[in-house]
């Protein structure tokens, strides 16, 4: 599928939801594809990209950005805190706040840099064992000690386990951004972004419907 046909389905799934054209970003998600892809999609003019590991993300764009401005670039996968420095000062947007360990590191770095990025926090509104993220039931106050911090929480984010309907956890985070005052709502992927707009996503990571089938795992 082209980058024209997922704008134009985005834009499509906007008119369905009777949203404003352009209310939803769509993220790129460049991550484990090599790098002629992904210069494709730069040279078709999109500027907005996912990485889930900053270690890539650190090989790959400070060089893109010496050859293309604009580049807005969002980490989406898992943040170790010792790798939260490089994350800031690489990405526009952190969408794997997910415990009050990195949040706290994330408060220190800002107030030693005098910014931030944009942060969403990670919700695991399947409560996954396996997979990280606040809980729901500990997101309201996980929400407001991060306010206390400082931290420019823009939004919450989440990865709906694959054997449910994604429709559901779309609308338990869309409740629980609502109630905190929230307005950004990172959700929806190759197979489900149309839903996710729907239920009033603002971000939709999009990887292999633009770029293909990842390459390496």
């Amino acid at each position: 599928m082209s980058l024209d046909e997922i704008n134009t389905r985005i834009a499509a799934a906007e008119v369905a939801a009777g949203r404003d054209a352009g209310t939803v970003c769509l993220i790129a998600v460049s991550k484990v594809q090599p790098n002629e892809r992904v210069r494709s999609v730069l040279d078709q003019g999109h500027r907005i990209f996912g990485e889930n590991r900053i270690q890539e993300a650190a090989g790959k764009w400070p060089e893109f950005r010496t050859q293309y401005d604009g580049i807005d670039l969002h980490l989406i996968g898992p943040l170790q805190t010792n790798k939260a420095r490089q994350a800031m000062e690489l990405c526009n947007a952190i969408h794997s706040l997910d415990r009050p360990k990195l949040a706290n590191t994330l408060a220190r770095l800002a107030q030693e840099r005098g910014d931030c990025p944009d942060l969403f926090i990670q919700v695991n509104t399947g409560e996954e064992p396996q997979k990280a993220g606040i809980l729901p039931g500990d997101a309201d106050d996980f929400i407001k000690e991060c306010q206390k911090l400082d931290l420019p929480i823009h939004g919450l984010m989440c990865i709906p386990p694959v054997d449910e309907e994604p429709s559901l956890h779309f609308a338990l985070l869309a409740k629980l951004a609502a109630r905190n005052g929230l307005d950004g709502l990172s959700m929806g992927m190759s197979s489900d972004f149309e839903s996710a707009i729907a239920l009033g996503a603002t971000h939709v990571r999009i990887g292999s419907a633009i770029f293909g089938e990842r390459v390496a795992s």
